[in-house]
Parts: structure tokens; C-alpha cells; sequence
């Protein structure tokens, strides 16, 4: 029998996480649209990799109260680490292609489809990591009803980078995108079925991987602190100059030129 244990406290926590590092990477997104060339390609990959870590974060704290009645859970390094790097690039796709196109809307729902995509295959690279004395199986439907999840949610998020712009907004923002990706998390985690092979009870020590605590804990932890400082660090740090006088000082013509270029394609 599958559990979540710790009560509400992971839960809690696991969206509080997906909050901060979607309200990070938004406020990166916006000094990112106040930038050109090096400055502009810096602030987008702290945007990617806040959102991506802050996905990655939420997915594995809540993780932490994971549990199956008759074996204990383990966890392959290698692969975990993976799932921390898928969820980075592909948000840093999403985030690139609509930074940098000029027709926004097919940017936003084209670069959503891949993000959505890529954050439903980081949470299910990361629950291929785990290591039990049993098989893991998937209702397709509910599996099919997580990516759909993850792909409005990306979608919804790169919308926000366009268009959210005061402290107010995107704080709200960040609250609805952390909703969008613990439903994602826990409607991919409902789709969990967990057969033990016999003989379970014996066998717990041969498992191969980290523990959880050993591994995902400190590693959690590790990222946390990075989202938390680096939002202090963004919050007091300087604004970048606003659109307006981008367009009175474009860096180059084409970038003049894409300044006339609407919203929506």
C-alpha cells in the first residue's frame, strides 16, 4: 500500500518551494524583457533554472513522504540528478523561444507543449530512480491526465513571463503556477501502483541507491537555500532600465524592429 506520510507538512512545503522558484524565475523574466544580448541571456538562464529547480525541488520534498507499506525506497544518483537537468533545460527552451520570437502566441503554446512535456517526463524520470522490492505500474489515463496538467501549467507559465510585471502580479502568479504543479505532481502520483515481489520483507538491505534521507534531503535542502537567496538577492538588487528606454537606445536595429512586433502572432 502506497502512503504520503508527514501529514501536511510536505505537502506545504513542496508548494511553497514551487511558489519561490516560480516567483524567481518570473522576476528574472522580467529583467530579462529589460536587457539586451549577454545580460538578457544571463537573466534567462536564472529565470530557467529557477523554475526548473524550484519544479524539481517540490517534486522530490514532496516525494520525501512517499512511502510503501513493506519495503523501503531507495534511490538511483544518477537518474535523479538527471531529472534535475531535464526539468532546467526544458524550461530554459520555454523560456528562450519566447524571449526571442517574434510571434509570441505560437511561442507561448508551441515552447508550453515542450516545457509541459519535459516537466511530465522529469517527474517521471524521477520516479523510474526509485529503488523498491517491488514494480511500479500506471494507470495510462490518469499518467495521460498529468502531462496534460504539466503542459496547461507550462503554458500558463510563459504566458505569465510576457505579461506579469508588477510585484503584486507576480506573486500572485507564482501562488496559481505552485498550485498548477503540486496538482500535476500528486494527479502523476495517483496514477502509482505499486505490486511488492515476494518475499519483500526480507530483502530490504540488498536494495541498491541512496536513501532518501541521505540523498534527496541534502540535496533539497542545498537547492532551497539557493532559490531563497537568490530571490533576496533579486529583490534588492537593482532595476534593469524599463522598455521605454530600450526603445529610445535599441542596441540594434533589429531589436528596434522587434519592439513593433505584437504580442500575439
Amino acid at each position: 500500500m502506497t502512503e504520503f506520510g508527514f501529514g501536511w507538512l510536505t505537502p506545504v512545503l513542496s508548494y511553497v518551494m514551487a511558489c519561490v522558484g516560480a516567483g524567481l524565475g518570473l522576476r528574472c523574466m522580467v529583467r530579462a524583457l529589460g536587457t539586451t544580448g549577454r545580460a538578457r541571456r544571463s537573466w534567462l538562464i536564472n529565470g530557467a533554472f529557477a523554475i526548473g529547480t524550484g519544479i524539481w525541488t517540490m517534486h522530490f520534498i514532496a516525494m520525501l513522504g512517499f512511502s510503501v507499506t513493506g519495503t523501503d525506497i531507495r534511490y538511483d544518483v544518477p537518474l535523479t540528478v538527471l531529472s534535475l537537468v531535464v526539468a532546467v533545460i526544458v524550461v530554459g527552451i520555454g523560456v528562450f523561444v519566447v524571449s526571442y520570437s517574434r510571434s509570441k502566441t505560437p511561442a507561448v503554446l508551441g515552447g508550453g507543449v515542450i516545457t509541459g512535456i519535459g516537466v511530465a517526463v522529469m517527474h517521471y524520470v524521477g520516479m523510474s530512480a526509485m529503488r523498491m522490492s517491488g514494480s511500479i505500474h500506471y494507470d495510462p489515463l490518469t499518467v495521460a491526465l498529468s502531462v496534460l496538467i504539466a503542459v496547461v501549467a507550462a503554458t500558463a507559465a510563459l504566458w505569465a513571463t510576457l505579461t506579469v510585471r508588477g510585484s503584486l502580479a507576480a506573486f500572485g502568479a507564482s501562488l496559481v503556477m505552485g498550485i498548477a504543479v503540486s496538482l500535476m505532481h500528486y494527479t502523476g502520483m495517483a496514477a502509482v501502483h505499486v505490486e511488492l515481489h515476494s518475499g519483500a520483507h526480507a530483502i530490504h538491505s540488498e536494495l541498491p541507491g541512496a536513501t532518501p534521507m541521505s540523498f534527496i534531503f541534502p540535496l533539497t535542502v542545498l537547492l532551497g537555500t539557493y532559490l531563497f537567496l537568490s530571490s533576496a538577492f533579486v529583490a534588492i538588487s537593482p532595476n534593469v532600465p524599463g522598455s521605454n528606454s530600450r526603445r529610445k537606445n535599441p542596441a540594434r536595429p533589429e531589436e528596434a524592429a522587434e519592439e513593433h512586433q505584437p504580442l500575439s502572432g
